[in-house]
């Protein structure tokens, strides 16, 4: 508010002060009186409501510019508020009606002039030094707005891609959510059945049974713990990258080999560290796979062939269930889709199918190069 008004008060001082000692140097005009001084203070005062409606303000300082000179008062600094509202008015985005109003404003003026002084003639030299001022003061109002429109398309770009990392992040903890939870309840259920056929005839085995799931109840709560402390935190802090990686790898399998699923790994080229994204998305992907393997294929053995390439990481996740672990074309279901768009997040591919001589298959590619680190 107070910048508002501020300005305006200063027009306002500037010119009655200005006004003033101008009509001493001008005794053929009008003396300076109360209409005077009204018409005088009507520009500034219009300035306190030009951020409202530009356009009109200026229209109406420009109107009340003309009553005054035509009412014969003296020259003066009475141009000023019809300059800042000439400014305003371009700053503000309607060049078109600032334009319209000055080319209009411009020639009334003039004609006022010439109508008041027939004897002086046509004034070139000063009409010629006005549009110099009114030229310049528009090419700064022009360049000032220009300057205002790459700022705040700066700002809605990076409001626009904070948004969007945020809506990225919350989608990858879906993901990471679904998968963890599909593993963890997957591997609990299959051990709770195996407890409950062996509870009497077994109970050692039965037991063992029990441990796993108090095991993967255990995995399955600090998880979630971890990937809903990352939740909380995704709209106030930069997107984290998950904790879960081929490093847990080797967890992953001794607990789906406890499940009932017999896992091979196989890893060709020479391991090295990857990148976060790669890395959580290699093991999620994997993990995704081996639980629709446990869901769906029935009866089988599993194998994970990872291949460090140079530019990154290929997988195949084979079963030779006879169960299909997941729809033949890749389109339906929800860890399909899950794994595809982590690996296409990452420039990579992913292709589910039916594998040669029986069997499901999910071949992906990872890329590391250009990946977050």
């Amino acid at each position: 508010m107070l910048p508002t008004v501020v300005l305006p008060l200063a027009v306002a001082a500037f010119t009655l002060v200005g006004s003033h000692f101008a009509a001493r140097s001008q005794p053929e005009a009008r003396p300076l009186d109360a209409l005077g001084i009204v018409l005088l203070l009507a520009g500034p005062v219009a300035l306190v409501v030009r951020r409202w409606h530009p356009p009109a303000v200026f229209a109406g300082i420009a109107a009340v510019l003309v009553a005054y000179f035509a009412a014969g008062y003296p020259f003066g600094p009475v141009f000023l508020a019809a300059f800042i509202a000439l400014g305003t008015t371009v700053t503000t985005g309607h060049r078109v009606a600032a334009y319209a109003i000055t080319g209009v404003a411009f020639p009334v003026l003039v004609a006022v002039y010439l109508i008041q002084h027939p004897a002086a003639g046509f004034p070139l030299t000063g009409a010629s030094a006005w549009l110099a001022w009114l030229a310049a003061l528009i090419a700064l109002a022009e360049v000032w707005r220009a300057r205002s429109e790459r700022r705040e398309q700066a700002r809605t770009a990076r409001a626009e891609a904070d948004r969007r990392r945020g809506s990225e992040e919350r989608l990858r903890i879906a993901r990471d959510l679904h998968d963890v939870l599909g593993h963890h309840v997957s591997l609990i259920n299959v051990q709770a059945g195996v407890a409950l056929y062996l509870m009497d005839d077994d109970p050692e085995q039965a037991r063992t049974a029990l441990t796993a799931i108090k095991q993967s109840s255990r995995d399955l709560l600090r998880e979630m713990r971890s990937t809903l402390g990352v939740l909380r935190g995704v709209d106030e802090e930069p997107p984290q990258h998950p904790v879960a990686g081929l490093a847990a790898l080797d967890d992953l399998v001794t607990a789906t080999r406890t499940a009932g699923l017999p896992v091979t790994v196989e890893i060709e080229g020479t391991p090295r560290e990857l990148p976060p994204s790669v890395d959580s998305a290699a093991y999620r992907i994997v993990q995704e796979a081996l639980t629709n393997t446990r869901r769906h294929a029935g009866p089988a053995r599993a194998s994970v062939l990872l291949t460090y390439t140079e530019d990154g990481l290929t997988m195949r996740i084979d079963d030779d269930g006879a169960g299909a672990t997941g729809p033949t074309d890749g389109t339906g279901g929800n860890g399909l889709p899950g794994m595809r768009e982590r690996a296409t997040a990452l420039g990579g591919s992913l292709s589910p199918g039916p594998r040669p001589g029986g069997g499901f298959r999910v071949d992906a590619y990872l890329r590391t190069s250009g990946a977050s680190r």
